[in-house]
């Protein structure tokens, strides 16, 4: 199977990864619940994973750095956290549903959307100037559109929280692995991002680095402080309740040390000269509507495309059948397609990862211009 749905996850993982999580399942148990060697040897493990992932990421100390099971489970930490029934919040016409099902499910909340095209950053500035207040709660961006790829201006939009000291929550989940984030110079809140995509850890794992305290999304044992019966006032415990997910995060440390040794730099070229492999091959093609931009600021390495004549999931399932993964449909991201124009058809989208190659491109090409 050729794979081009690196945007849901990284199908194809270093083997590092693999064998580092087999390892795990023989050689670790539960951090911080024993002396033993191989508790001890878990506990190590999830420090040298906080410690890398703050190198990368700009984050001061280790302890801001919270093990989730997805991006998802880091949002609902972030979002309860700031956003209280009755508030009001700004958020990109981008987001996906990690935020959005999130704020609909709270009582009296007034959400302001900033809608504008596609590729337009400085449009996208203005409106969050015209829409941030200081009663804001909390500002809730995406870093890249899981539906467009479209890179949007968050550093000029941390600027505009400065300004109104209003805290930023980033979701990171498309941008971590290959943009470069730096916690301390955006001056975010929370950035929460997923372990499995562009950071080729496995499913179930996430992190949330904490530019503030917080509240609690789960309660319970943390193996420490353990005579309260509140959960610890400190970082990272008090957002880790229960058992961590041991050999996923000794896998996402692989992973992790994967992304270091490649070069996001390296790994971002990669993906966008693929994009730009498809989108010139489809710019002769009338049958396609395709969403891209060549300017190497504003999209990552996904591209979103909409038969004329049909549907992007029967399309999908066309490929499927020659053995191409595309996903077809709303991407769980219906802010995104309403902002585009996309929301009654949806979109099917091409999304790569570092272990995708060119020839597999000009398969999906020959495939595209072949189908009826």
């Amino acid at each position: 199977m050729i794979y081009f749905d690196a945007a849901a996850t990284t199908f194809q993982k270093p083997r590092t990864v693999k064998d580092t999580v087999r390892a795990a399942m023989d050689s670790m148990s539960s951090p911080g619940r024993g002396n033993y060697p191989t508790a001890a040897l878990a506990a190590k493990t999830l420090f040298q994973c906080r410690m890398e992932l703050g190198e990368l990421f700009g984050v001061e100390n280790p302890e801001q750095v919270v093990f989730t099971s997805s991006a998802t489970h880091g949002l609902n930490i972030a979002i309860r956290s700031l956003v209280r029934p009755g508030g009001r919040v700004v958020v990109s016409g981008y987001e996906h549903n990690a935020v959005t099902r999130v704020l609909h499910a709270m009582e009296g909340l007034t959400i302001y959307v900033v809608n504008t095209p596609l590729f337009d950053a400085p449009a996208m500035v203005r409106g969050f100037e015209e829409l941030v207040t200081p009663d804001t709660d909390a500002v809730i961006c995406t870093h890249v559109s899981n539906v467009f790829g479209y890179l949007l201006p968050v550093e000029e939009i941390a600027g505009v929280c400065r300004r109104s000291r209003v805290p930023l929550i980033l979701d990171a989940s498309q941008s971590a692995g290959c943009i470069p984030i730096d916690q301390r110079t955006l001056g975010a809140a929370f950035i929460a991002m997923p372990g499995h995509k562009g950071l080729y850890g496995p499913q179930g794992t996430g992190v949330l680095l904490c530019g503030e305290e917080g509240e609690p999304l789960l309660y319970g044992g943390t193996g420490s402080s353990s005579q309260d019966q509140q959960m610890p006032g400190f970082l990272p415990d008090r957002m880790e309740a229960g058992t961590h997910n041991v050999p996923g995060i000794a896998g996402l440390l692989a992973g992790l040390r994967f992304v270091r040794t490649t070069g996001l730099a390296a790994i971002r070229h990669h993906g966008t000269r693929l994009k730009d492999q498809l989108l010139t091959a489809l710019e002769g093609e009338e049958r396609y509507q395709v969403f891209g931009s060549r300017d190497a600021a504003l999209q990552t390495g996904v591209l979103s495309l909409v038969p004329r004549d049909g549907d992007p999931e029967t399309l999908c399932e066309y490929l499927s059948a020659k053995g191409i993964a595309l996903r077809g449909g709303l991407h769980c991201a219906p802010y995104a397609h309403r902002t585009a124009g996309t929301l009654d058809t949806g979109t099917a989208r091409f999304s790569v990862s570092a272990f995708n190659r060119p020839d597999e491109v000009e398969r999906l090409i020959e495939a595209l211009k072949k189908y009826k």
